[in-house]
């Protein structure tokens, strides 16, 4: 899981710095014209912020399952990629496309990033108890 998960931090950080650098740049300007477009905008940088966050926890998550905290650690960064996906993901789409029906998507994706947050507790506690 710990090579996976190192991938995954770096194919989900280098796509949240691209999408990132995009909404600063490429989305403002498509955006602004928009009734809507400030909140779109808004949108976007959440899901950016959340994406960029969640893929370098993603790395330390491996860092865990690397030292032996392999089972809340697969849990974590499953939940986190999963999380990035719903709740990210449907931020962006929302964005694009103003259809804010996808924002029932995005509490689920929170629930995901807590469910990868809790894991990461249990599996510090498991770390120092081993170690």
């Amino acid at each position: 899981m710990t090579r996976i998960f190192i991938v995954l931090s770096g194919v989900l950080g280098f796509s949240a710095v691209v999408l990132g650098a995009f909404g600063a740049h490429g989305m403002r300007s498509r955006l602004e014209s928009l009734p809507d477009g400030m909140k779109r905008l808004e949108w976007w940088n959440t899901a950016a912020h959340y994406h960029l966050t969640h893929a370098l926890a993603l790395g330390f998550v491996a860092w865990l399952a690397h030292r032996g905290a392999s089972t809340s650690a697969t849990l974590a960064g499953w939940s986190f990629v999963a999380g990035v996906v719903l709740f990210s993901g449907s931020l962006y789409l929302m964005a694009v496309t103003g259809q804010t029906k996808l924002g029932a998507i995005t509490p689920i994706g929170g629930v995901f990033f807590l469910v990868g947050w809790g894991a990461v507790i249990v599996a510090g506690w498991r770390l120092s108890a081993v170690h």
